[in-house]
């Protein structure tokens, strides 16, 4: 198993300096860069402080001159948000500033809160439709001059310029969570990402399950890779899960504010509603936070991670933005490189310096 950190950044205060948040942002992904993670992600998100994401590409392009091998991808790009000329040329462009690590996913968009200021206000699930017009555009757009007449974007002959450095194309990714989606980018070519949010282990066995069928379904083409993200935290001793589990669950909250638009956001500050009006309430219990995601010492997300590896998990990939203090993300970080990854090498691991020291 490989394995990757998705890395947002990040305000829950205006009181927060942001060029704190952009020098720990870049410090924790060159950490993971020497640590030997296969890739750093990152999130397209608008008007919303506590995921500054507003265009992944340029984010990518920032940690390309910082980093040395680590794989760079956009998880992901929200397709009712771009134009297929748009995404074909800045994707190709950072495939080139990148030196050709780019890894380029592609997803409906998740927020109700971001499709009325982005989207003219559609709803947040006629999204797949764009992305399912946008991919085969884009590929098109790479490989020459393509002409399109489609249902959300029309232009005359065209092509991406500059062409990908990759060829004949940089990785595509897809975000999916439901078998239609899952059947769609496999039949596509296009590897699979996707995350069973807060939900059960037994979430990412179903995730796994559908991954196989479309996979099963679709003989034809070459077998992609299937990649699952989750929130993570990894700590010294078994009695440091309460802070972590605290943290989860506020951002949760803001999290169901934004999907479901159902509170305030005053500044780009989004309110925690109220455990009331979440969805899926059990899984805010503090245990079953504890349990459901990848939290706690290195022996037991060891063991949380053979679930992982049940389900066909090619490239798990941590997510360790969401309030976290920075100096427990980079303890997250230090554990996870020098006593998680060993225990999955299938060799013997370039060992790299995982200081926790300050930044």
């Amino acid at each position: 198993m490989k394995f990757s950190v998705s890395v947002n950044m990040e305000r829950f205060d205006p009181s927060r300096r942001m060029d704190d948040v952009v020098r720990e942002t870049l410090f924790l992904v060159q950490m993971a860069d020497r640590g030997g993670f296969e890739a750093a992600w990152a999130a397209e998100h608008h008007t919303i402080e506590s995921i500054i994401a507003p265009n992944p590409l340029q984010t990518l392009t920032w940690w390309a001159q910082h980093t040395d091998r680590i794989r760079l991808g956009a998880a992901a790009i929200v397709a009712p948000y771009w134009d297929p000329i748009r995404l074909a040329g800045e994707a190709a462009l950072c495939d080139h500033l990148t030196g050709g690590r780019l890894e380029l996913g592609i997803a409906r968009g998740a927020f109700q809160y971001e499709f009325d200021r982005m989207a003219g206000g559609i709803p947040q699930q006629q999204g797949v439709a764009y992305m399912k017009e946008l991919l085969p555009a884009v590929r098109k757009l790479w490989a020459g001059d393509y002409a399109h007449e489609g249902h959300y974007w029309r232009f005359p002959l065209s092509t991406s310029v500059p062409k990908p450095k990759q060829q004949p194309a940089p990785p595509i990714w897809i975000a999916a969570r439901d078998p239609g989606t899952f059947d769609w980018a496999v039949a596509n070519g296009a590897h699979i990402l996707s995350t069973p949010l807060s939900a059960p282990p037994s979430e990412v066995l179903v995730l796994g399950e559908k991954f196989r069928k479309a996979v099963a379904d679709h003989p034809e083409v070459p077998r992609p890779r299937f990649m699952m993200q989750r929130r993570a935290c990894v700590y010294a001793k078994k009695s440091d899960w309460e802070e972590p589990v605290r943290h989860s669950s506020e951002y949760g909250r803001r999290f169901e504010n934004l999907f479901q638009n159902l509170g305030g956001v005053t500044n780009g500050f989004p309110e925690a509603i109220d455990y009331a009006r979440v969805a899926n309430r059990a899984n805010y219990d503090p245990q079953n936070t504890r349990h459901n995601l990848l939290f706690g010492t290195p022996d037991e997300i060891i063991e949380k991670i053979k679930v992982y590896e049940q389900a066909g998990v090619e490239q798990l990939s941590l997510g360790i933005s969401f309030g976290l203090p920075f100096e427990m993300q980079k303890t997250t970080l230090a554990l996870f490189i020098a006593e998680v990854m060993p225990a999955f090498a299938s060799r013997e691991p370039r060992r790299a310096e995982a200081s926790i020291s300050a930044a």
